[in-house]
């Protein structure tokens, strides 16, 4: 694994012999924008492994992009060798239809410390609650971001992390808004403690998480990557782009269902993603993304 064939899989260009905040949110960014949220693997007959050669191969040899276990694992092994401290935290996402966290640990974040301050870095959540720079990590504090505003609360040692919504503006009206959408002000987005963890711990969940029947990652098929204004995904033939604070405080939000012949020529074009097998897209689940 090299650290300049990564920097060059992610357009990245700036100098990193300097371990600060500010070549952290550079990585980061261009990180987020160059490897995209997706479980394709899924659902075009491939396993999605938690070895860290595979998932560097499949990230940055093979163009693809992954989910939370395999973007935060790779950006750990980044981060640590350009000399930050990291630590692997483990979080429970939180599941609005069924106004719960889930029952056990199914994401994978970063912890990362610079000059005794301590940052979350989570480059695997995809989607519009995807964070575009670093956390710091304290209580009660708004950190205001182009998707919105995210904060962190903290209640007996439990984290929580949430972000304030924006007013959508969705020119395509015949596309009904998720699970309460236009009455949503704030959402909880998952809950952690700083408890340590190794990538080890997460080797049952990743299994669970693409086999399950039952499994959000089975029953939808999702890729979503950041760009310079907003974010794009396609789940299942729905394909949305949104552009942040696209006028007064509001994000501008377009939808469009693609034809199976489309599918292809989309995951190149907007996600810059091709498929070494074919592609099954499915979307069966009612749980919303947005």
């Amino acid at each position: 694994m090299d650290i300049k064939e990564y920097f060059a899989r992610i357009s990245y260009r700036g100098s990193y012999d300097k371990p600060d905040l500010e070549t952290l949110t550079e990585i980061f960014q261009h990180h987020i924008r160059a490897v995209p949220f997706e479980n394709l693997s899924i659902h075009c007959g491939e396993s999605i492994e938690l070895d860290l050669a595979a998932t560097y191969d499949k990230i940055v040899k093979k163009k693809r992009g992954g989910w939370c276990m395999e973007n935060n694992h790779l950006l750990s092994w980044v981060l640590k060798t350009l000399g930050y401290d990291v630590t692997l935290l483990g979080s429970k996402v939180y599941v609005p239809e069924y106004d719960a966290y889930a029952d056990d640990i199914d994401h994978l974040l970063l912890k990362v410390v610079l000059c005794d301050k301590s940052y979350i870095v989570d480059g695997g959540f995809g989607m519009a609650y995807q964070m575009w720079q670093p956390m710091e990590l304290i209580s009660g504090k708004d950190q205001p971001q182009t998707p919105g505003i995210f904060r962190f609360l903290e209640e007996n040692g439990i984290w929580y992390l949430e972000k304030v919504k924006r007013k959508q503006c969705v020119p395509n009206q015949s596309f009904s808004t998720s699970h309460n959408v236009d009455k949503e002000v704030c959402r909880r987005v998952y809950l952690f403690t700083l408890q340590p963890r190794d990538i080890e711990e997460f080797r049952a969940r990743n299994l669970h998480l693409q086999t399950a029947p039952d499994s959000l990652f089975v029953m939808k098929s999702i890729c979503s990557l950041q760009t310079a204004d907003g974010v794009r995904a396609l789940v299942g033939w729905k394909l949305t782009e949104i552009k942040y604070n696209y006028k007064d405080n509001m994000d501008l939000v377009e939808i469009r269902i693609l034809a199976d012949e489309e599918m292809e020529k989309t995951l190149k074009e907007k996600f810059n993603i091709t498929l070494d097998k074919k592609f099954v897209p499915i979307n069966t689940s009612r749980l919303s993304l947005f």
